[in-house]
């Protein structure tokens, strides 16, 4: 890599940094670009809408196994060699995945598509922290930040105006151009390492299967659970069972491993560690929220995807406006404040959504989405400086993994667990509402009576109008429930979000961002 001066930060650097950051833009988006899609990927491989789940979850385990291994591989290779040979593979995999004629072929290229690309986060995290002098880092924090809340924010569009315009496979081929970018920039920018094949000898395989065995399965549990109805599925119950035994097991052998994978003895450092713990929780949010939205405007509203990435978009579009001005806060303020200052807005903008009636569509959420723009900047940046603060150079490539890994698994956990309340809330509410509206109801007596009514007079029968009527009565009570289900979802992600900003103040203060030592 190129050394610099203190304070001065080259062109070649600034162009590593950039490249770096436009890998893990891309490895984020290719999650919620995909989801808008998915009915439409469906179609192309001629799958069910079960089945085709899995075009995402398998993404998310290639990505989860992989992040924990990027700083260790980064060692082997060197980071200029580890990061071109991924992105190469990640633009084949990303255009293969265009090509896929049936469910298998997809599963198998999305998840070695997100094995690669999951390498690219972490390493942007350690570019921006390793590469630039103390006074700089703050930028380089932003720039990362925008890449992990920007690309869930404008997937959905970007998603939904791909498959529209050009046909579901475009939304993989649309890597191809960033991704030869991405290309020139290692080249350029970034120096080639002597290789380092021993450590390879002395790797800790055993602790690398139990990781991919045990994450693997765990992710295969929350993303495809609720589908298969949790644990009255075997293939779920052999999920659980095989993390129950892996990941403790993977722990033991890390931490009593002369060489570990994964160094997970910097959890020792305190601010790391309560600072993952705090990005465990707001990745639940971030990710919880990017999943509430669009499910209750397709499942309830009936929006296109395309309709529902212009609605998202507007918690994309404001943040590119605060990130500048967050790394100036940094060298002001305690960072701890600022977080809770994000997490106050951001859990703001939740419970606006608390209060949902059933003609709420998206320009109701118009208010909340902003307020919510605003206020996640405030977190990742500084967030992301509290966790590395006591780290040392040679340290931050692992730091970057634990913490990157518990936003990730955070995620995972908070959509599974939303998309398991949506459901048994709805059923709750559905017969606690059905207690109520009876034949015996004069209120409903009356609406049917009108209903029915105003069947008979578009052309219908008496008993075909009743009929109608009664569907109408069954279709207006599922949707009330619906609207309560999502509310409650609402209120729930506002107390998560906002006990990320009582676990903050267990963290050392950090110093001021543009004197934080780098190692």
């Amino acid at each position: 890599m190129p050394n610099q001066p203190d304070e001065k930060v080259t062109l070649r650097t600034w162009i590593a940094v950039m490249g770096s950051m436009l890998g893990a833009f891309m490895a984020v988006l290719d999650i919620q670009i995909t989801n808008a899609s998915l009915r439409e990927i469906t179609g192309g491989i001629a799958s069910t809408s079960v089945e085709a789940s899995w075009v995402s979850t398998s993404y998310l385990i290639g990505e989860i196994v992989t992040i924990p291994l990027t700083a260790w591989l980064s060692r082997v290779f060197g980071l200029r060699w580890y990061l071109l040979g991924n992105v190469t593979l990640f633009l084949v995999f990303s255009g293969l995945c265009g090509t896929a004629g049936d469910l298998t072929q997809m599963v198998i290229y999305r998840a070695l598509q997100g094995f690669t690309g999951g390498v690219m986060i972490p390493t942007a995290f350690t570019v921006a922290n390793t590469m630039l002098p103390p006074s700089k880092r703050p930028l380089g924090l932003a720039l990362f930040g925008i890449t992990a809340v920007f690309g869930p924010a404008v997937g959905p569009y970007i998603g939904g105006l791909l498959t529209d315009s050009f046909g579901w496979q475009m939304v993989f081929y649309i890597n191809l151009l960033p991704g030869a970018v991405m290309l020139a920039s290692i080249l350029y920018s970034i120096d080639a390492q002597p290789l380092n094949l021993k450590l390879l000898q002395q790797g800790d395989w055993l602790g690398i299967a139990c990781m991919a065995i045990g994450l693997g399965s765990f992710i295969a549990f929350l993303e495809e659970g609720q589908n298969q109805d949790w644990f009255t599925s075997t293939f779920i119950q052999h999920c659980f069972e095989l993390a129950v035994v892996f990941i403790p097991l993977f722990l033991i052998i890390e931490l009593m491993g002369k060489h570990p994978v994964v160094n997970l003895r910097l959890l020792l450092d305190r601010n790391l560690a309560l600072a993952s713990i705090v990005n465990f929780v707001m990745g639940a949010g971030l990710y919880g929220s990017v999943f509430l939205l669009p499910q209750y405007l397709e499942q309830v509203q009936q929006y296109s995807a395309r309709q529902t990435g212009e609605y998202m978009i507007l918690i994309g579009l404001p943040q590119l406006l605060i990130f500048p001005f967050v790394p100036r806060l940094m060298k002001k303020i305690d960072l701890r404040l600022i977080v809770c200052f994000g997490a106050a807005v951001f859990g703001a903008s939740c419970f606006l959504n608390t209060h949902m009636a059933p003609e709420f569509g998206g320009p109701q959420f118009q208010l909340a989405n902003v307020i919510r723009a605003l206020g996640q900047p405030f977190i990742i940046v500084p967030l992301s400086a509290i966790a590395t603060a006591g780290l040392m150079r040679e340290q931050q490539g692992d730091g970057s993994a634990l913490f990157n890994i518990a936003r990730n698994l955070g995620g995972s956990v908070g959509t599974a667990l939303l998309s398991t309340m949506i459901t048994q809330r709805e059923q709750f509410h559905d017969f606690r509402i059905g207690e109520r509206v009876t034949t015996y109801s004069l209120q409903v007596q009356s609406f049917l009576n009108s209903q029915a009514a105003q069947f008979t007079r578009q052309g219908g029968d008496p008993a075909a109008a009743l009929k109608r009527a009664y569907k109408t009565l069954q279709s207006t009570v599922q949707l009330s429930s619906f609207v309560m289900a999502f509310s409650e979802c609402f209120l729930v992600m506002a107390f998560v979000i906002l006990s990320g900003s009582v676990v903050i103040w267990f963290c050392r203060k950090a110093k001021s961002a543009g004197d934080a030592p780098a190692g």
